[in-house]
């Protein structure tokens, strides 16, 4: 049987205040094109389907059709919420969707109360189980084991030992006769950051081991990374990454899909990473004013970050973005930024206003104090924006 795996659709996202609806929307349209040309018996979607919790009308609208559509393609359609997402109404809208052959699995479940689904391949007519482990937070990790595997919980066990529990317990009705998969949301041990994720459920605390996952598996759909990788582990387990850079920290990981094949009495095997290509491009480059002149058409319709290799003066910034119009962050490369007293962080050599009267921003102040620190860390300041956009617009 063939099935689609992908995650971490992040419909909603805003990058630098761009929306980017209308582009989640181009390549939500191209995975279903996906899905309809490979006819594909389920789709598997890990997680972090939105970029919020609480995700706008428009957002949920188009989850919502892209849903609908995954499953006109004849494909069983299996969606599972990620720490973005928001369990409960995820699990609000379960009975719904499964009226229409959806399933939607919010928060942890026993494998009898909908944490496990079973159904048969239309192409093969083989039997398929699929065990769903949505993300579970620090906080929930001992309450879901406890509901799980009906046994005591302990938090001293560690987030890691708990989800392998909760692992083994949703996987123990796996069978020899059947395809048997898992999709979960979750940080393994071995995982590489792709750049854009929440950074406080991606630390240590939240590792998961490798030998977590079960050897009688199949193939293990993961979400949450959002860089396409395999990993070592008993059985294929595997991060399809997200089919959209959502931020200039991913601006260089493919943006795929995957298509997989299964049969019983032997491992999964990827068959197609399925490039998706309706994203527009992140791009970060350095040079100076008349540099960026002379390349400006090479940009084309990227979004661009820029280090700027001259010093700030009052304007540099309106005149970049009116030479690249599709600049959405421009900052002084550290090598050119203006000398400052180490015993007072303030820039001596520029008021906290422009000549123009327009304050500076706290990433730019940030940036600033780390070249007077010594401290430059490009990690440092985009977690410090993530951070930044999530306490300002409510979406923590």
């Amino acid at each position: 049987m063939r099935f689609l795996h992908t995650s971490d659709w992040h419909v909603g996202k805003v990058l630098k205040g761009h929306s980017r609806l209308d582009e989640q929307r181009a390549v939500l349209r191209e995975i279903v094109q996906v899905a309809r040309d490979h006819r594909v018996d389920a789709v598997l979607v890990a997680g972090d389907l939105y970029e919020s919790s609480a995700p706008s009308a428009e957002a949920q609208q188009l989850v919502v059709q892209v849903l609908l559509a995954l499953r006109r393609t004849g494909a069983e359609v299996i969606a599972i919420a990620g720490n973005h997402d928001h369990a409960a109404t995820f699990d609000a809208y379960r009975p719904l969707m499964a009226s229409t052959g959806i399933t939607l699995a919010g928060g942890v479940r026993g494998a009898a109360d909908g944490g496990v689904v079973e159904f048969t391949a239309r192409s093969t007519g083989e039997p398929v189980i699929v065990a769903l482990l949505p993300f579970v937070s620090q906080r929930h990790a001992v309450r879901a084991a406890q509901l799980v595997t009906m046994t005591p919980g302990e938090a001293a066990a560690g987030y890691g030992l708990l989800v392998r529990d909760l692992l083994a317990a949703l996987t123990a009705g796996f069978r020899d006769d059947a395809v048997n998969l898992v999709t979960a949301h979750l940080m393994a041990a071995r995982g590489k950051l792709g750049g854009g994720e929440r950074s406080a459920q991606s630390i240590v605390d939240y590792w998961v081991p490798e030998d977590a996952f079960p050897p009688d598996a199949h193939y293990v759909a993961l979400g949450h990374l959002h860089r396409r990788q395999s990993l070592p582990a008993p059985c294929p387990v595997h991060y399809c990454g997200s089919p959209i850079a959502l931020d200039f920290g991913e601006q260089d990981n493919p943006s795929v899909v995957l298509i997989v094949e299964a049969e019983v009495g032997a491992p999964a095997r990827i068959t197609a990473e399925v490039p998706i290509r309706s994203g527009r491009r992140l791009r970060t480059v350095r040079g100076a004013m008349n540099e960026l002149a002379r390349h400006a058409e090479e940009f084309g319709d990227d979004y661009l970050r820029v280090l700027l290799c001259e010093p700030s003066r009052a304007g540099l910034q309106q005149d970049v973005r009116r030479l690249l119009p599709n600049a959405l962050e421009v900052r002084i490369d550290p090598a050119f930024a203006a000398p400052v007293d180490p015993v007072n962080p303030v820039d001596t050599a520029r008021p906290a206003r422009t000549a123009a009267g327009v304050e500076r921003g706290p990433a730019e102040l940030l940036h600033e104090y780390c070249v007077t620190r010594e401290l430059i860390d490009e990690r440092v300041e985009a977690l410090f924006a993530r951070l930044h956009d999530q306490v300002t617009t409510g979406n923590t």
